[in-house]
């Protein structure tokens, strides 16, 4: 974030250059990202969002938008079809589905930092102290038992997003946009594959491995090859 200030000027030059549907297109979501990040600004996040209707408002917020941009931007280059911009629903999944998988693994980070987004909708079915941080005693086998059970809930409700994420990437034509959206959804699948019923996500941070990693970047080409990862 420092080197981003810092080297903001390189930020604008570049935006200058852009064409005016893409500048209209950043200007607009960037406007609407800020709205919404204002929103939680002033939240106590320590125990996590309220609820799932929280914790997607949330995931749309900074991931959502983006999502929907890129779908935009796509449209405004002519590397797809200009019908690409209505895409605002499938668009706003990829986003989540790609930051439901990051909150979920960073749980540890979270409760630590005091800025967690696990829902309390759902931890709290599974908390017998009512704090976000008894999952971390995993010496206990009660503790572990229960934050696996919540953790997997948690999996499951991410996974439902994947069926529109598919839908989403069949309709990209462009290979270079295919692949610059199909890596990081590849990606967050293999996490989540690392991450469920694996008691290391509250212990610590859950990596893929490099390997598995370049595996997975040489190997998405193609909409069947996705479907293979996934």
């Amino acid at each position: 974030e420092k080197l981003l200030l810092q080297q903001f000027p390189k930020c604008h030059r570049v935006y200058q250059a852009l064409n005016p549907k893409s500048k209209e297109v950043i200007a607009d979501i960037t406007r609407k990202m800020a709205d919404g990040m204002a929103e939680f600004v002033g939240k106590d996040l320590g125990q996590g969002t309220l609820d799932l209707k929280e914790y997607k408002r949330y995931c749309h917020f900074v991931a959502g938008l983006v999502g929907e941009g890129l779908s935009r931007l796509f449209a405004a280059s002519g590397l797809e079809p200009n019908s690409f911009s209505k895409e605002i629903y499938l668009s706003d999944q990829m986003g989540f589905f790609l930051q439901k998988t990051n909150i979920i693994r960073d749980y540890l980070e979270d409760y630590v930092d005091k800025r967690a987004f696990w829902p309390q909708s759902v931890w709290k079915k599974y908390s017998e102290t009512g704090d976000l941080g008894y999952f971390t005693k995993q010496s206990d086998a009660t503790v572990r038992e229960n934050s696996l059970h919540c953790l997997n809930e948690l999996v499951t409700d991410a996974l439902e997003l994947v069926p529109d994420c598919l839908d989403y990437l069949e309709k990209l034509r462009c290979q270079e946009v295919f692949r610059f959206c199909a890596i990081p959804q590849v990606m967050a699948i293999a996490t989540l594959e690392k991450c469920f019923a694996n008691s290391d996500v509250f212990t610590g941070v859950v990596k893929i491995r490099k390997g598995m990693s370049c595996k997975l970047i040489l190997n998405t080409n193609s909409v069947a090859e996705v479907h293979g990862t996934f």
